[in-house]
């Protein structure tokens, strides 16, 4: 037995972790793969039955993962987030949540024939649009700061909410009963629930952020007793008040994560770590768990409960609750259509649906394969449409922009012929005000301030950056820089000027190479060698890839000292070389390579040479095409990438 519940666990958890790596390399939403994953494993094909192979075990373990997940989303929600999108916030996890709740509750009772007891029981389920899917749908969706901090705030916040109100509307149709309860002690009793989880959640934050801060807990301890205090929270506010716990380690993260705490960087790392693969595991144990056989209870009424509940009650919730705000009609139609349910609300309608069906309720039944339909609905629905959705309304942020570290002459020239010839948006961040003054003049964005400071933080939407270059005469800062960000872009995105080969050698003068950020461009483009090329009238110059002008052509031409800098691909998202890397552009890419400046003779000499030779190919290929067998359909020749190429030739800097 014991051999066979290892081999189950072992199942899940890499079920889950694979889901996500293959969701990341597909380029899909992770819950969707998670869903089928789940659902393949259990009702179709019966490998795990979470149940019977775990047992009673079972759902405190869920709690505590979702406590796990809370508590790491709360970490996730930052006040200057809020501060730019406090209307809208405000107004969905309060206005937002008593409509969602009134509106849900009348389209049960309505629509899908419930009982009121069962509707409102509904309805409060229905409030939470968990962390647990939205999250994973934001990492993936690229949306840009602003609007995905509603839907994060919404989520995180509306969740123990959400499952606090469907306790308190339980504990009053069943374990009070309707007729002996006061209506308004259901209010009294969640307010006292959201103090309890201030005060816990809140001074518990509090406490251990002035502990680590003065050196109480060691370094390597900060993270394992941060995670033991949340597991301890949620048993405790939960002993108070069922699901209280869920609300007090929300509280407590939001609280942590906007603390100035030595050491946040890598205790977000950490948990970031667990919550993966928490939500991964998690969501395949409720699906795989999921009986086929609720799915019966389903009729017509149930579909058009769903229809309504995605279609028509949601988008009303949002558009009255979100009316007169700052939010534009782009983020409200997002908001109104965005919005997954997952973890927690199959987990209390599993926990109270069956226990309304032996109080008599009429249509409690219902109420869990409705939440379950729900659940599949929105994340297959809503996971595929997010991105595509937000790209029509303009919302998402295209990951196309540089961000370079260090204003020099040479990383100034290079911003500028990104930015005006190659309409790349590029951010020039420095420290000094008098370094970035040419490339103010150029037309180049530049951000003044230290770009590790928190306001400078707080500024920068990562989500439109496509890759990183440290660029100052400091090694060991551009190391630091590198890996600041390496967590948000990536380590094949993240780059820094090379070391010299003398230091590389001696270990005790150099960063450890864990630490540094990948070389970029050449062994030799060091920042000294670099400013001495840009004194030498060096300059930068691009090349677009065509049918007629191919890869091997540039590189024959390319001269033999150049530099390659990046590439630009048809797909309009820049990417740096890497120090010994070979790029391999294909047809309608461009590459941007320095090298020393050209005088008017050579470069028509290298024009002139190169028409000729696409001439002598495209000759030999109208031979070959007269010779062969003539196909149906039309023929198509080297003339209109040859003259693209041409125009790209005469461009300013164009090689």
């Amino acid at each position: 037995m014991e051999h066979h519940l290892s081999l189950i666990l072992i199942s899940i958890v890499a079920l889950g972790v694979f889901s996500q790596w293959i969701a990341w390399w597909l380029r899909m939403p992770a819950i969707v793969l998670f869903l089928v994953s789940g659902v393949l494993a259990g009702p179709v094909f019966g490998v795990v039955h979470p149940t019977e192979d775990i047992g009673e075990v079972l759902s405190p373990m869920v709690g505590l993962a979702v406590a796990v997940i809370l508590f790491e989303g709360g970490l996730s929600l930052r006040l200057h987030e809020f501060k730019e999108a406090a209307s809208g916030v405000k107004r969905l996890v309060s206005v937002g949540a008593v409509l969602s709740w009134a509106l849900y509750t009348l389209a049960a009772f309505y629509i899908g024939q419930l009982s009121m007891a069962v509707s409102l029981l509904f309805g409060a389920i229905l409030i939470v649009t968990g962390p647990t899917v939205i999250i994973p749908m934001l990492r993936q969706a690229g949306l840009n700061r602003r609007t995905a901090s509603y839907l994060k705030w919404e989520g995180i916040i509306n969740d123990p909410i959400g499952a606090l109100l469907a306790v308190l509307v339980f504990q009053y149709f069943v374990l009070a009963g309707a007729d002996a309860a006061d209506g308004a002690q259901v209010f009294v009793d969640l307010g006292w629930a959201i103090l309890i989880s201030f005060v816990l959640g809140g001074g518990v934050a509090l406490a251990l952020g002035w502990a680590f801060n003065h050196t109480w807990v060691p370094e390597y301890l900060k993270a394992p007793l941060t995670f033991a205090f949340v597991l301890v929270i949620y048993g405790v506010a939960s002993e108070f008040f069922a699901e209280a716990g869920l609300l007090a380690v929300t509280v407590m993260g939001m609280v942590m994560g906007n603390l100035s705490i030595a050491g946040m960087a890598e205790l977000r790392r950490f948990k970031e770590y667990i919550t993966i693969l928490l939500v991964s595991t998690v969501f395949i144990v409720l699906t795989a768990d999921l009986d086929p056989n609720v799915l019966l209870h389903l009729d017509w009424h149930a579909a058009a409960l769903v229809f309504a509940v995605l279609f028509v009650v949601r988008p009303a919730a949002i558009f009255l609750a979100t009316a007169f705000t700052d939010m534009n009609w782009r983020d409200r139609t997002l908001v109104a259509w965005i919005a997954p349910r997952g973890i927690v609300a199959a987990a209390v309608a599993g926990v109270f649906g069956p226990r309304m069906v032996e109080a008599g309720y009429g249509g409690a039944e219902q109420l869990l394969p409705l939440i379950f339909a729900i659940v599949f609905s929105t994340v297959i629905l809503h996971g595929f449409s997010i991105g595509r959705v937000s790209r029509w309304l303009r919302l998402s942020a295209e990951p196309n922009g540089v961000l370079i570290v260090g204003a020099s002459p040479w990383s100034t020239e290079l911003a500028r012929a990104l930015t005006n010839e190659l309409n790349i948006q590029v951010l020039l961040v420095d420290s000094s005000w008098h370094r970035l003054r040419t490339a103010r003049l150029a037309g180049v964005r530049v951000l003044y301030g230290e770009v590790l400071s928190d306001q400078i933080q707080q500024s920068l939407e990562l989500n439109e950056i496509s890759c990183l270059l440290a660029a100052t005469s400091n090694d060991a800062y551009n190391a630091l820089v590198c890996s600041h960000f390496v967590t948000s872009l990536e380590h094949d995105r993240v780059f820094q000027l090379p070391m010299y080969a003398a230091d590389e050698d001696n270990e005790s003068k150099v960063v450890a190479r864990p630490l540094r950020g990948r070389p970029a461009f050449h062994e030799n483009a060091q920042y000294e060698e670099l400013w001495r090329k840009h004194f030498q009238s060096w300059q930068f110059y691009k090349t677009r890839l065509t049918e007629g002008y191919t890869r091997e052509d540039f590189r024959r031409d390319c001269p033999a000292d150049a530099v390659i800098i990046a590439t630009l691909y048809a797909d309009n998202t820049v990417l740096f070389n890497a120090a010994g890397a070979s790029p391999r552009p294909e047809e309608g890419d461009t590459v941007i390579y320095y090298a020393p400046k050209k005088s008017a003779t050579e470069r028509r000499r290298a024009r002139a040479e190169r028409a000729e030779a696409v001439s002598e190919r495209a000759a030999a290929a109208q031979n070959a095409e007269r010779e062969a067998p003539t196909p149906d359909g039309p023929r198509t020749t080297d003339s209109d990438a040859q003259a693209d190429h041409t125009a790209n030739r005469n461009s300013p800097n164009s090689d």
